[in-house]
Order: structure tokens, then C-alpha cells, then sequence
């Protein structure tokens, strides 16, 4: 029996991927193992942050890292050590900012939901730049000098999501904010794979980056990965930690933390409420080794042989089915288009409603397509899968 039927919660089928609203990916048993062992001792999580500093390190070429709870936690965190540094006087004051820079100037095409998290730490934007394509009033994005005529006396930082086609280039924009001595906050959350990823954006210059642990790298969902400059990596870890102790005694790891710089030792942080576990770093850690060797990508062959098996069963019906490959890293995908009868909507509202329930990726209904992510799929799961996916198309 399910243990969420204990609680009265059905599982479904999930064919959307690795969304947070349907708990992440699925944790490989290694995964689960490092979890379930990390559980049985205690260890001073500063000191197993630090350890996670190196492996971080060494996977992102990164002067250190930290692992956080989600990229969210990771976004807030990386600014409130923009904001502050190791001024202690200034990380009691946050989300008060006011009396010290705590503007980012940020493109207003990089503007989103998830920049909450930025404002959440007490920074604000000054936006630059104009959705001109999106708005169909021109072809031209964001450029380096609209960036640097924004920078003011009251700008900490520069955000920047993001995106292998983003204007302007990261490298560009790096270049323009570190002639100011500005640093600059990557959100880099959904960008794995591909791998390389993991190093290219902080050879880059960037001065943070966050990444998800609980998508591509298939840690814990509530897992995130915080890397860059070591003293802005100490800065962030002095903000989320349990800092109940006393100065003479504290003996934070010296690879992260100079402790030298500080005057004293802070109280709790703005990131207190952002705590992760031992089991979540040793989780993600050991989810983080399986990512970085390549060890997922000998399960691409079995998922395009499920999908392949989806539109083999869907072909009397009245819809169009595209297998969209995997390049070696990435999941491969099945677009189901439909051409008669229902709405994708109404398709997508029956499937979700019917049992067993089932979620698709519904990032294409608008274009009448339901998209087939297999990363939650096995032979079971595919046979429930095509079932349903049969009932609601014939009906």
C-alpha cells in the first residue's frame, strides 16, 4: 500500500517531469541510501557544509559552494550575502536595507516569479532593457550600456537568469558589472543538463550561481546547490546556519569562513528559516556524483523505448505523435498533438480527474499538445499511462 493512502492522498501517474509541484524527481536508491545513513549520526553541519564546499567546488570549478534548501533559498541567500558581506551590523538589519546599496539591476525580460526570493532578502530592482520582441515594437534586448547607466550609489548587485542565448552575454555583462566592483547573481536553476553547465557559467565570472538539486541532479527536491566567491559562499552559510553558540568556542571551517573578520558571531540570520538537513546534503552530495559521472544517461535508451511504446498504442486515435530525441543528456520527449474531438485543456482537466490521475507537461496546451516527460515512467507506470491516455483521446 502507498503510504500517502494512509493519509488519505492518491499518487499519480507523473508525466510531467521533475516539477516541484508534483515533488521533483524521482531519487535514485543510492540517493535514498545516503539519505537513510546520514540520519543515523550527527555531525556539526558547518563542518559538513564545509565538505560539501569542496565537492561543490570541484564539480562547479567554483571557489566554494554550499548546498541550500531549493534554488529559491539559494537565490535569497546569495543576496543577502550581496547585501551584506560579513558586515554584521547589516545582517541583523536585513530585510531592512535602506540605509545601505541593495538595488540589482536586472533585464526586464528576466524578470519572474521566482525573483521573489531576490526581493525577499530586502533587495529591489531598477529593471533596464525592453520586451521589445515579446511586444512586437522591435528586435532589440537588453544591452551592456543600458546596465551601466543604471548603476548608481545605491546598486549591490546585478541578477541575471540564465540562458545560452541571453543579450547580453553573461561574459559581457560580468565584464561591465565587475568595472564597477559590482558582483553578479546567476539564477541558473533549470539549466542542467547539459553538464557542462556546471562549470561553464562560473568560468564566466560570475559571482554566484544557484542551481536545483532536486531536478536534473535528482537530490532531494528541497535541495539546491549556492557557488562562487568564497568569501560571498561564507557570507550567505553565516546567514542560514544555527548560530546559537558562543564566539570562543565557534570553529567554523576556515576554507569557508574567515573568522578573523568577524567581530563577533552573528545571530540568527534571514536564511534561518532556509535550514537544510544532514540528510539533505548527504543526499545531495551523493546525487551530485551520480550526475557529474554520467551515470543517468544509460537510462535515455529505456525512456524513448516507453515513449516510442506510448505512440505505437496512440496511432488509431485522432492525434499526431512526435518523439523529440534525447541528445545524450537530455530526457527525450513525446509531443502528443491532437487533431480531433477534445481541447488539449479539456484532455489535460479528464486526465488529471480519472483514475489512476495522470499529469502531462502542459506547457504546450495552448498549441493543443500534450508533452510525455518519462522521467517518473517504468514498464508499470507506461501501461497505466497508455490506458488512460487511450480513454480520454476515443472519448
Amino acid at each position: 500500500m502507498s503510504i500517502y493512502r494512509e493519509w488519505g492522498v492518491e499518487p499519480i501517474i507523473n508525466a510531467s517531469g521533475a516539477v516541484t509541484r508534483l515533488g521533483g524527481a524521482p531519487m535514485p536508491k543510492a540517493v535514498l541510501d545516503a539519505f537513510c545513513a546520514a540520519a543515523q549520526e550527527s555531525v556539526p553541519l558547518d563542518e559538513l557544509q564545509g565538505a560539501a564546499s569542496r565537492v561543490i567546488a570541484e564539480a562547479t570549478g567554483a571557489e566554494a559552494g554550499i548546498v541550500t534548501s531549493g534554488a529559491a533559498a539559494g537565490l535569497m541567500l546569495g543576496t543577502a550575502a550581496i547585501l551584506t558581506g560579513y558586515n554584521l551590523g547589516r545582517m541583523e538589519k536585513l530585510p531592512h536595507t535602506e540605509d545601505f546599496p541593495h538595488e540589482f539591476v536586472v533585464a526586464r525580460e528576466h524578470r519572474n516569479g521566482y525573483d521573489h526570493a531576490v526581493r525577499a532578502a530586502g533587495a529591489s530592482f531598477v529593471d533596464v532593457g525592453f520586451q521589445e520582441i515579446v511586444a512586437g515594437a522591435g528586435v532589440r534586448r537588453a544591452e551592456a550600456w543600458e546596465y551601466e547607466a543604471a548603476f548608481g550609489p545605491k546598486t549591490a548587485g546585478v541578477l541575471h537568469v540564465y540562458d545560452m542565448n541571453a543579450a547580453p552575454p553573461l561574459a559581457e555583462l560580468v565584464k561591465c558589472a565587475h568595472a564597477y566592483n559590482l558582483p553578479v547573481l546567476v539564477d541558473a536553476a533549470g539549466e542542467l543538463p547539459p553538464r557542462t553547465n556546471l562549470k561553464s557559467i562560473i568560468a564566466s565570472g560570475a559571482d554566484l550561481v544557484v542551481f536545483s538539486g532536486g531536478k536534473a541532479i535528482r537530490g532531494p527536491q528541497a535541495t539546491g546547490i549556492l557557488c562562487g566567491r568564497r568569501d560571498l559562499i561564507g557570507a550567505a552559510m553565516l546567514q542560514m546556519l544555527d548560530m546559537d553558540d558562543h564566539f570562543e568556542l565557534w570553529e567554523p571551517p576556515a576554507a569557508l569562513i574567515d573568522k578573523q573578520k568577524l567581530a563577533g558571531i552573528p545571530r540568527h540570520g534571514i536564511g534561518r528559516a532556509l535550514k537544510v538537513s544532514k540528510e539533505q546534503i548527504a543526499a545531495l552530495l551523493t546525487a551530485l556524483k551520480l550526475f557529474t559521472s554520467g551515470a543517468y544517461d544509460r537510462e535515455l535508451a529505456d525512456m524513448a523505448r516507453m515513449l516510442q511504446q506510448i505512440a505505437d498504442a496512440l496511432k488509431k486515435l485522432p492525434v499526431r505523435c512526435q518523439l523529440l530525441p534525447s541528445d545524450g543528456q537530455l530526457y527525450p520527449l513525446l509531443e502528443i498533438t491532437l487533431t480531433a474531438g477534445k481541447s488539449a485543456f479539456e484532455v489535460c482537466r479528464a486526465l488529471r480527474r480519472g483514475k489512476p490521475s495522470v499529469q502531462v507537461n502542459h506547457g504546450q496546451l495552448a498549441a493543443g499538445k500534450l508533452v510525455i516527460n518519462p522521467l517518473h515512467l517504468n514498464d508499470e507506470r507506461t501501461a497505466a499511462l497508455i490506458r488512460r491516455l487511450q480513454e480520454e483521446l476515443s472519448a
